[in-house]
């Protein structure tokens, strides 16, 4: 998996699936970095949790947040 930033559109997504290609290796999915830190912090909890989380991703150029709902068990 390759975490990229969440303002690339598909031509930048493309293209790090090439370059993934071209450096062998096997890309199985691309994912948006809030996202990424979501999934992150999901697998650093205990289990038995469930919370709201909003996750900031203050980049050099763009803001983003993403208000994600965690359920663990």
């Amino acid at each position: 998996m390759f975490d990229l930033p969440a303002y690339f559109n598909d031509s930048q997504r493309q293209a790090t699936m090439d370059a993934g290609k071209i450096a062998d290796l096997n890309i199985v999915s691309l994912l948006n970095e809030p996202t990424a830190a979501a999934i992150a912090y999901g697998f650093s909890q205990k289990k038995d949790l469930k919370q709201n989380v909003l996750v900031f991703d203050l980049g050099s150029v763009t803001f983003v947040a993403v208000f994600v709902a965690v359920a663990l068990s």
